[in-house]
């Protein structure tokens, strides 16, 4: 049976080479909510205003201790703020580096922002940490750990106290399951460790998940990503109705965003069909923002995925299929115009 592609990660094969890990020098946390927590509790004075995008992951709000503060704010296709926000003194903005892709783009921000800044930067493990601003990373959807997540706080920032470490120990069966029976095995197990994650207490990251992350050849990951994307961006741009900035503008993607100009809505089944599992993201913000850019994000984005465990053959598989499945919607819309089926 061909492998699947996609997908939860399986238990990471060290490269024997235990060195600090990137951003080792922020806040070692046992969760990226929890970061983004912490960041909250180290802010300098008492947050009047906390901008944050509907387009992001709930989690990031329901559970914040300050919701009657938070304001919402909307996107525009290309992944940056539809409006322009001034700041007060005591308010703060959350924007998000979505799917990696979007560095140069927070780096202008915080020149703008400054120490009011917090990057949500969940979906970009690889992007570097800007000084004197706030951001916080989630390592587990970039490699096999089951938890962790990493803060940095502005200069400014009051310290927090997290004495308590987390144990990791009763949430590695999802990894284990991945590596040695493949995807759907584990996919159960998985998604209960999701869920045991969703109220876990503040804490400092575990040793396990700290250990694992000292141990992952960043540069070799970098590099498959970045060629994997490559790779699909050369041959589906075209038909690619989602726009994309330039690779030399963003250290490291985690996935590949697409949506078919055909307004296909079969794409991520045929994908799933073939054992190529691609995450959806948000679509719950559906109920809140119908007819929106964020709705369209939500419902429309495939994130093809293009991580460190694939290579060229795999991402092949993956072009094949969208082609495949693109090549057949217009030879049915080209039949239906010529018996007289076309639109008026």
């Amino acid at each position: 049976m061909t492998d699947a592609i996609g997908g939860y990660f399986g238990m990471e094969e060290l490269n024997g080479n235990f060195n600090s890990f990137i951003h080792e020098d922020g806040v070692l946390l046992n969760l990226g909510r929890n970061a983004f927590r912490y960041i909250l509790l180290s802010l300098p004075d008492e947050v009047e205003k906390l901008y944050i995008p509907y387009y992001t992951c709930p989690v990031v709000w329901e559970h914040l201790f300050f919701s009657g503060k938070l304001y919402f704010y909307r996107i525009d296709i290309n992944f940056e703020i539809a409006e322009d926000i001034e700041l007060g003194k005591h308010d703060y903005i959350v924007v998000n580096n979505y799917f990696g892709i979007k560095d140069l783009y927070v780096a202008q921000l915080s020149k703008k922002y400054c120490n009011h800044l917090i990057i949500d930067n969940a979906q970009a493990f690889f992007a570097p940490a800007i000084p004197d601003t706030y951001a916080f990373y989630s390592p587990r959807k970039f490699f096999g750990v089951p938890d962790g997540g990493v803060a940095y706080v502005a200069n400014r920032a009051n310290p927090v106290r997290c004495e308590e470490q987390d144990d990791s120990s009763d949430r590695l069966k999802h990894l284990q399951l991945r590596r040695e029976k493949g995807a759907e095995a584990g996919f159960a197990t998985y998604q209960l460790n999701e869920t045991k994650l969703d109220k876990f207490p503040m804490k400092q990251m575990s040793d396990y998940t700290h250990e694992v992350l000292r141990g992952i050849d960043y540069a070799e990951a970098i590099k498959k990503r970045r060629t994997n994307y490559m790779i699909l961006h050369e041959a589906l741009n075209d038909m690619n109705e989602q726009p994309l900035p330039s690779m030399d503008s963003f250290a490291c993607p985690m996935v590949y965003p697409f949506i078919s100009k055909s307004g296909n809505t079969n794409l991520r089944k045929q994908l799933q069909e073939q054992r190529i599992y691609t995450a959806t993201y948000w679509p719950n913000l559906t109920t809140m923002n119908h007819d929106t850019v964020e709705d369209r994000l939500a419902t429309k984005i495939i994130a093809l995925p293009i991580d460190q465990r694939y290579n060229e053959e795999d991402m092949k598989r993956i072009i094949d299929v969208v082609r495949g499945l693109m090549a057949n919607e217009q030879i049915y819309d080209d039949s239906q115009v010529l018996r007289g089926g076309g639109k008026n």
